[in-house]
């Protein structure tokens, strides 16, 4: 796939930023809000929200791995012309982490899915460390933890994602890296946004199962060889279990085209504006991964 210097997909990008940037202000008018930008500051700034954020998700289709090339090489040269009054790198990265509010917002409101009959949990690692330089690292001390993964250890944070059976994204968490997935917190406070089932793997066995059931959250996960209990499924769920792979499938693209995992950070803020432009970026392609909906076989009558 060729997503480099891509006009349309950059003009797509920008035109759904402006227009939620454009939402917020008039809701805060509105609601009789103070504007954040002009109780700090006398003047307008010479960007606006919704270009800055466009810079910051199309740096994920770009096919650069350095955001400073890609700002001085595509922002500052090739699309001069789309951003005539761009700031300097460093200014642009002085702001950039007053974005982070505004990038969970456009997320949260503009960019998630609804929840379909079959719906997938897991949670990938994003290492901001060496294991050797735990010691030494500076960057992300007192918020990034050590956890440990079906590879081993790591240091850093955690990826919780779920997706429906289209590959949209339904709902995403950052957390500390020693946060399990089978973690109660983070299952009750999914379950307080969602009622529907979630195929997961092993590491969901929740002792809480039953409760949040309870709730509307049905939580399928394959049991350990251990475990007596059996389950009974129907021949949707197994269908929808089979095809649990379809999340690893979205967490490659985030890694590997999207780079959502890398080590070279200088702040922590601009880092989780990293994360969520890869995660907005995703919820731009215009083909993702998916499956069929399961279809009911039909059962020939007995003559």
């Amino acid at each position: 796939m060729q997503f480099i210097l891509n006009t349309t997909k950059l003009t797509e990008i920008f035109i759904e930023c402006d227009d939620f940037m454009k939402g917020i202000k008039e809701f805060m008018d509105a609601q009789g809000l103070p504007n954040p930008d002009n109780s700090r500051r006398k003047r307008e700034r010479q960007m606006s929200e919704s270009e800055m954020m466009t810079i910051i998700i199309y740096y994920h289709y770009s096919g650069f791995r350095c955001f400073k090339w890609y700002y001085n090489l595509v922002i500052k040269k090739a699309f001069a012309s789309y951003f005539p009054t761009a700031f300097s790198y460093n200014r642009f990265i002085h702001l950039m982490s007053e974005l982070n509010l505004y990038l969970t917002f456009f997320m949260a409101a503009c960019r998630l899915s609804l929840p379909t009959k079959g719906n997938y949990i897991d949670s990938k690692k994003l290492v901001v460390s060496h294991n050797r330089r735990i010691k030494n690292h500076r960057v992300h001390k007192g918020i990034a933890k050590r956890g440990k993964s079906s590879t081993g250890w790591f240091f850093g944070f955690k990826l919780h994602l779920i997706i429906n059976h289209l590959g949209e994204i339904v709902l995403f968490k950052l957390s500390p890296g020693n946060v399990a997935d089978n973690n109660h917190d983070l299952l009750e406070s999914i379950a307080e946004k969602l009622q529907c089932f979630l195929f997961g793997d092993k590491g969901y066995i929740s002792k809480i199962a039953a409760s949040l059931k309870m709730k509307g959250l049905h939580l399928i996960t394959k049991l350990r060889k251990n475990m007596k209990k059996k389950q009974t499924l129907s021949p949707e769920q197994k269908y929808y279990m089979r095809h649990r792979g379809l999340i690893e499938t979205v967490f490659d693209i985030l890694k590997h085209i999207f780079d959502i995992e890398h080590s070279r950070n200088r702040s922590t803020k601009n880092y989780f504006a990293n994360v969520l432009g890869a995660v907005i970026a995703y919820t731009f392609l215009d083909k993702i991964p998916c499956i069929p909906i399961y279809q009911k076989k039909n059962e020939c009558a007995r003559i």
